[in-house]
């Protein structure tokens, strides 16, 4: 237990330590502000659900429909919300491998901290409302104690599967099948057959959280123990496995990019943004994992009703848009935090970085946006709101995103991967947060007060705003960056690996 509790002390003493913690303290609390946000946002959601659902479903109970068929989406959902939140915990392990404590009791602490993030206690917001309008006039208040249990099981073992799933991801990209055909099989496996056994487990699942059934709960837990085992078997490999890698220095191809040198120096900065991408580990394996949530997202809404409906057409929309910034540009000018003294050498250089960055994203958004036409062609989706939402994204979420390049200022490895260090900000958390939850809430109220047509033309002026004025905030981004580059320069010195 004393290395518990040591292991929790320099926990505590890292976060207070890192070069970003003074500075952050506002920041902190506006992400407090927008995490009550979004916390009433659930609560919202969950009274809507158990109302709607008696409506929608009038010859089942509410608690029936949740636990039969949303909650399987609910926790692909929650697997989804992990990517660009929470990270493996072998990134901690690394600085006491050269330390006489074995590396198990080290991974069992912070598989330990995992479990008992609040992070796990968040969609209870969404849970306790909808528990007490629909199982108390039935069970009473114990019933909804022991179905809250129930689900923070399932959402615990749903965050051990998260961090088996990530591990094996970051070794090997084709393991991203592993949670598609999970979630994906289980999804089709509700509604077919008809009568589908499996759709009566989960219903069955939810009775028993209800009914206090001690069967069902050991069910879970053992479920946990089992996925505990096999996180701890893979990363305790895996840890060393990395640490022992040989890199391997021959040069097998090198692309030229030569079309960019017609553009000048923005050009060459296109070409640099180009490599860094599709080069370093870091960046390389966040592309390729965001390319294929995309395709599935996309494929998902235009070939399946389960995402039907205006709501989780725009989530699916947003998400599609607006993930590739979440992942890479939530992160501006922390990878250059490698080689920030060299392109500081030279005058304007970081304008042109800025404009090529927003040339070569604005560009790359072409590619969820044709992924769209099919929805289209489908009819889940109209042109003008793939229009509104791709200038939306390149506009508006684009212009929160380069704020970050003023504030951004710890360096990110570009070829570390399991046992690297990944901390966010409490800024860009916020700004991740925003540029998500702020265009979903933005389109119902103005899809409910005047309707899509009118709200989608909203959207898109909004974002052909932002579009064409971008080299003015650009402008702006410039100048108050070198108003902090040496505050910001030294933030990069300081937390190189």
């Amino acid at each position: 237990m004393m290395i518990f509790n040591e292991l929790r002390k320099h926990g505590r003493l890292a976060a207070k330590r890192h070069p970003m913690y003074e500075k952050n303290k506002v920041a902190k609390i506006l992400g407090y502000v927008m995490g009550a946000f979004w916390a009433g946002y659930l609560i919202f959601f969950g009274t809507t659900f158990a109302f709607g659902f008696s409506d929608m479903v009038p010859n089942r109970e509410p608690y029936h429909v949740m636990n039969a068929v949303v909650l399987i989406f609910i926790l692909a959902l929650d697997f989804l919300l992990r990517v660009p939140l929470q990270k493996t915990p072998t990134q901690e392990v690394k600085p006491y491998l050269l330390l006489p404590v074995k590396r198990i009791r080290v991974i069992d602490f912070l598989l330990i901290r995992s479990g008992l993030s609040l992070f796990n206690l968040f969609w209870l917001f969404l849970f306790v409302p909808f528990s007490f309008i629909t199982i108390t006039k039935f069970f009473g208040i114990s019933g909804v104690i022991t179905y809250l249990i129930g689900i923070l099981l399932l959402i615990i073992a749903n965050n051990y599967w998260y961090l088996l799933c990530r591990t094996l991801i970051n070794e090997r990209i084709w393991w991203i099948l592993l949670p598609i055909a999970f979630y994906g099989g289980i999804g089709c496996l509700l509604f077919i057959p008809e009568d589908s056994p499996l759709f009566y487990f989960f219903m069955d699942l939810g009775d028993g959280y209800i009914q206090g059934n001690i069967f069902y709960f050991l069910g879970t837990i053992l479920v946990i123990a089992l996925l505990w085992l096999i996180n701890r078997r893979i990363m305790s490999g895996l840890i060393y496995a990395e640490l022992a890698k040989v890199d391997d220095t021959q040069i097998k191809h090198v692309s030229e990019y030569k079309f960019f040198e017609r553009y000048g120096e923005v050009g060459e900065y296109m070409r640099l943004e180009l490599k860094m991408l599709l080069r370093n580990r870091r960046s390389k394996g966040a592309l390729r994992n965001i390319s294929i949530v995309i395709v599935a997202f996309s494929v998902a809404l235009s070939f399946s009703s389960v995402y039907d409906g205006n709501f989780m057409t725009s989530f699916i929309c947003v998400y599609n848009f607006a993930v590739f910034g979440m992942i890479i540009l939530s992160q501006i000018m922390s990878f250059e935090g490698n080689y920030i003294d060299g392109l500081m050498s030279r005058k304007e250089s970081i304008m042109s970085l800025l404009k090529a960055k927003y040339y070569t994203y604005s560009i790359g958004e072409i590619i969820p946006f044709i992924l769209m036409i099919p929805a289209i062609i489908m009819n889940k989706l109209t042109l003008l709101g793939a229009f509104a939402w791709f200038f939306y994204t390149i506009g508006f979420i684009y212009f929160c995103f380069f704020q970050l390049a003023v504030y951004n200022k710890q360096t990110v490895p570009l070829n570390e991967k399991v046992t690297s260090r990944q901390n966010n900000s409490a800024i860009q958390m916020l700004v991740n947060f925003g540029a998500f939850g702020v265009p979903l809430i933005l389109y119902s109220l103005l899809n409910a007060l005047l309707g899509e047509t009118i709200t989608y033309t909203i959207l898109l002026v909004i974002g052909l705003g932002f579009t064409l004025t971008s080299p003015l905030w650009i402008k702006n981004v410039y100048h108050r960056f070198m108003k902090r580059r040496y505050e910001n320069m030294e933030g990069f010195r300081d937390s190189r690996q």
